[in-house]
């Protein structure tokens, strides 16, 4: 996969941010109340205002692993990150359930255990993605895995969970979230070692109000400010450290 085209800001020695629109191509993703939009529609755009917000900020470089309807297995969304060097890596989402009460936008961190089930279930479904087109999902020994965990992703899974409450902060006042707002999960798409990475499930298509936000470009843009307000404090915060 090439690498995409990288937005650049004033300066190119400003932090790059990764925006990985879930899903894409033949893998439609989650299914709206009525089954006339999808997940990966839903995901694009949001990807796309994420990345019109960070662009128009000029703070950051910003990358999309996707602007089109294509799909990538989950390594080839990590490794794009890395091959970019990226800062940070966020995948979009926009869940399901088969309580059609269920809404909220949930933040996801990596851990080889999940926090609770309903994460455990989450990480199936979405790794589903790439053992559905014959990926092998275990391509590292279990010792170079437990050498990757335990040292270089020691450092990214902290400042990856550091940044997922800070993301819900920011976001909270437009978008609204579940009561557990950050789950852990073996998601295949945050396993790069050395790039912090979340995933955001920015609410439910199976829930008729959240997916109409979903679908509102009023909505995608409040999701996008509070993406901007929490990158933007994220590297500010680093740069004051330094």
């Amino acid at each position: 996969v090439a690498a995409p085209r990288v937005i650049r800001a004033r300066g190119s020695n400003r932090p790059l941010v990764v925006i990985d629109a879930g899903h894409g191509g033949h893998d439609p993703g989650a299914p709206g109340v009525d089954g006339r939009h999808r997940e990966k529609e839903v995901t694009l755009k949001i990807a796309r205002a994420i990345r019109d917000e960070l662009k128009s900020s000029g703070r950051v470089r910003v990358a999309l692993t996707r602007d089109d309807d294509r799909f990538l297995i989950l390594g080839e969304r990590r490794e794009i990150a890395r091959r970019l060097k990226a800062d940070l890596f966020i995948s979009i989402h926009a869940d399901s359930a088969p309580n059609p009460a269920a809404r909220g936008a949930t933040i996801y961190t990596l851990s080889e255990v999940a926090s609770d089930r309903v994460a455990a279930q989450l990480a199936a479904r979405e790794n589903r993605a790439d053992i559905l087109n014959g990926v092998d999902l275990g391509g590292e020994s279990s010792e170079v895995s437990s050498i990757l965990l335990d040292l270089a992703q020691r450092e990214t899974m902290n400042v990856s969970a550091s940044f997922a409450a800070l993301l819900q902060r920011e976001m909270s006042p437009n978008v609204p979230f579940r009561t557990e707002f950050h789950r852990f999960a073996g998601l295949v798409v945050l396993k790069a070692p050395d790039v912090p990475s979340v995933l955001l499930e920015t609410g439910y298509m199976s829930n008729a109000e959240d997916e109409a936000l979903l679908l509102s470009p009023d909505y995608q843009r409040n999701i996008a400010i509070g993406v901007r307000r929490a990158v933007e404090t994220h590297f500010a915060r680093r740069l004051a450290r330094q």
